[in-house]
């Protein structure tokens, strides 16, 4: 296959570069109109309680409130005649917006919980409507039109769910746009330093562009149809960019590694792509594989990362095997012009590589080696003994967001929190007394400052008689009940105080659903928890599986598991230390809380599928040598001799690309870019450097083990580089590295 690919790339190499300037015109258009098609959220499974009692809240009682206004008298209590004739205009004004359902004020109800502790400030409470985008798009008119100054006598902050959520979009688009500025400019840099020459610089970005915009594409398409994340653009264009510079190194290094040979160029693409493509095929199989876990969630969220993923690796590995060699066959010898003046070139020298001599150092003494490298992993994984999970709130934004600064005003202002408040839904006609009885039963619950339902508002077992709130609380056949708590939102506290409100017994034996952010958190945990094993599962089988078909060996892909999760834990253990134990939070401008167990497992996948892609390049390049009859220290050495400088190049690009995002001003994408980062560079250096070679001498050669029935059916359908099609198309291999000049290489 990989043979017919180079031939069609040196008979249609122009029409192959046509049909890609086309292609890519289209993906452009399409893909200009994804960013319509994307949505906030999705951190929620649509099956669980909590949403659940969502939907029938919206579809019975019009929604429960996603925004509070926080309203703040410009002189004097809130109370003032000129502050009470606005804040009465203001809620009339919001009334009126077709946007809006289900506005409560305090000018209305007269409560005192919706006033605050100091008399200068009063709430309002709304529901924004619509799905997803619409409702973001909706919080965002509604914002801008009445935050800020109104009527000279008071001031409008808007906070809730849709005011957190509106401000996170903003941020994650302004971050974006900062990462990809830092990045690119930088990235190119580092190529040109790598490769010596203009040309050879720039084709990598050219596959890295394809990748980016064929996912954009590709996120259009699957947005039209289904539900997919916003933040699936930050992926895209990290990824994109990585891959497609891994992708494009690889090929480019072995291809001019082939004309240094005195190779024909037609030669040289058909050796480069039977060789490097192949690792290309594997590697991309592999990232897809740990990536397509990510669908097995319900949660948009994560399946949206998923589908980015899958497309990005997939379009980043045809164009390279398609588009790069044609290229290579219309430039030629011209893929070294634009040497930078700079670059000397020196005479051949025969030491071995860096990174042979450090195999080979490894080799000699393996466990000594590998012993200290082992207890710094394992010493960096130790803050998982202590790690929570929680999901995205306001404490993700920066300090000055309005969205956040309002939360902490309504923690410490108010009794209670109504934008936390737990939301029951019964979706029956209740009795009034047993309604009465489950509400004081509520109220009664440790940290619950109020319960607010049709039949009136419950504290300490107390009530109150029912004003025009808690009337419309009530309907014909359905009752909701918030449960207004004073405990930390998304603390352990309040966590527990959901398994106690959805222990309780409901009235009349119906069945009680239990909504709002805490119960959201809950059911989230459990989701990922019930789905977990079964994505671990694939991603491992399947990794297995590429591997042994890789290789022909049943050792090779447990040694492979084995380290990946080495450095994976190394890893999530320092993200752990950082973002929820707090260290580097004033280095790096965040608020310490438990790890956002989405972006946890999203950053488990997408640094397990890298991992496996650095370990398919060296591998490749040891089972190749290995094939032509070196013993397996040999193949060892001379392997990462060849690879390591590649391997370490395409790591520190690729890293630069998710490093970019440690700028960001959302925390959890902060923690994506730095942990993906560096998993990168802990893998490419520690496990490729040191482990690899250290465990490839201790296994000797049972590395190369696997049973007789498996070693045949490899032979029958395994596909390993530099097989004998490859051998055939392009005659025999070139010198080694080290025997050949630096200008050579």
């Amino acid at each position: 296959m990989f043979v017919r690919i180079a031939e069609l790339a040196i008979r249609r190499s122009r029409l192959i570069l046509v049909v890609t300037v086309v292609a890519l015109a289209l993906m452009g258009v399409a893909g200009a109109g994804a960013f319509g098609k994307l949505l906030g959220g999705g951190y929620d499974d649509p099956a669980s309680q909590s949403s659940r009692a969502g939907k029938v809240i919206d579809e019975k009682f019009g929604g429960a409130t996603n925004l509070v206004l926080l309203v703040r008298a410009a002189e004097g209590p809130i109370d003032a005649p000129a502050a009470e004739r606005s804040g009465r205009a203001l809620v009339a004004d919001l009334k009126k917006n077709d946007s809006l359902d289900n506005v409560i004020s305090y000018w209305d109800t007269g409560s005192p919980d919706l006033r605050s502790e100091d008399g200068r400030q009063a709430m309002v409470l709304a529901h924004v409507k619509g799905e997803d985008t619409e409702r973001d798009e909706n919080a965002t008119d509604v914002i801008d039109t009445y935050a800020g100054t109104y009527q000279d006598t008071l001031t409008v902050e808007a906070g809730g769910g849709a005011a957190v959520n509106s401000d996170m979009g903003k941020q994650s688009g302004e971050d974006l746009l900062l990462a990809e500025a830092i990045a690119v400019p930088l990235t190119l840099i580092l190529l040109l330093v790598v490769f010596g020459s203009l040309v050879s610089a720039l084709l990598p970005l050219v596959i890295g562009v394809i990748a980016i915009m064929g996912t954009f594409a590709e996120l259009f398409v699957l947005g039209s149809v289904t539900d997919v994340s916003v933040f699936a653009v930050n992926l895209t264009t990290a990824l994109g960019l990585g891959l497609g510079i891994d992708y494009a190194l690889l090929m480019v290094s072995r291809f001019r590694e082939q004309l240094a040979a005195g190779a024909s160029v037609d030669d040289a693409v058909r050796r480069t792509v039977s060789t490097a493509g192949r690792t290309i095929a594997f590697s991309a199989a592999t990232v897809a594989a740990a990536l397509g876990a990510l669908m097995v969630f319900p949660q948009y969220f994560l399946r949206s990362f998923g589908y980015a993923g899958v497309g990005v690796v997939a379009i980043a590995a045809v164009s390279t095997l398609f588009v790069m060699p044609a290229l290579f066959v219309v430039l030629g010898h011209r893929v070294n012009s634009g040497r930078l003046p700079w670059v000397k070139v020196r005479r051949s020298d025969t030491r071995m590589p860096l990174w042979g001599r450090i195999a080979r150092t490894v080799m000699r003494r393996p466990a000594l080696t590998a012993l200290p490298v082992l207890a710094v992993l394992l010493l960096a994984a130790g803050p998982l003994l202590g790690i929570t999970f929680g999901t995205p709130d306001e404490r993700v934004l920066p300090e000055d967001a309005g969205s956040r600064q309002v939360s902490a005003a309504l923690r410490d202002g108010f009794t209670g929190n109504d934008d936390a408040a737990l939301h029951i839904v019964i979706d029956k006609a209740v009795e009034e007394e047993p309604l009465q009885s489950y509400a004081v039963a509520l109220s009664a619950l440790g940290g619950v400052a109020r319960v607010e339902a049709s039949t009136g508002t419950y504290a300490d077992g107390r009530s109150t008689p029912p004003g025009p709130a808690n009337a419309a609380l009530g309907r014909p056949g359905a009752q909701q009940i918030n449960v207004v708590h004073s405990l930390p939102p998304k603390s352990d506290e309040a966590q527990g105080l959901v398994d106690e409100v959805r222990a309780l017994t409901a009235p009349s034996g119906a069945q009680a659903l239990v909504g709002g952010t805490d119960a959201v958190l809950v059911d989230s945990k459990e989701s990922v928890a019930d789905r977990l094993p079964l994505a671990v599962a694939l991603v491992a089988l399947t990794t297995f599986l590429l591997l042994f078909l890789f290789t022909g060996s049943v050792v090779q892909p447990l040694r492979a598991l084995v380290l990946n999760l080495l450095s994976l834990g190394a890893t999530l253990g320092v993200m752990t230390w950082i973002f929820q134990d707090g260290n580097l939070s004033s280095v790096l401008g965040f608020t310490a809380q438990p790890m956002d167990v989405s972006m946890t497992v999203l950053m488990f996948c997408i640094a397990f599928g890298l991992s496996m892609d650095y370990e398919v390049f060296v591998t490749s390049r040891i089972k190749e040598l290995h094939d032509q009859g070196e013993d397996n220290e040999s193949a060892v050495t001379n392997g990462l001799g060849h690879t390591g400088r590649i391997v370490s190049a395409a790591a520190c690009l690729l890293a630069v690309s998710f490093f970019a995002f440690g700028t960001a001003k959302l925390s959890f994408m902060q923690m994506f870019g730095l942990g993906s980062g560096l998993a990168i560079l802990l893998d490419a250096v520690a496990v490729r450097g040191v482990l690899v070679p250290a465990a490839m001498r201790l296994l000797g050669r049972s590395a190369w083990y696997a049973p007789p029935f498996l070693r045949r059916f490899h032979g029958r359908y395994g596909l390993s580089e530099g097989g004998p099609e490859a051998a055939t198309a392009a005659g025999p291999a070139p010198r080694p590295l080290h025997e050949r000049s630096h200008s050579e290489v």
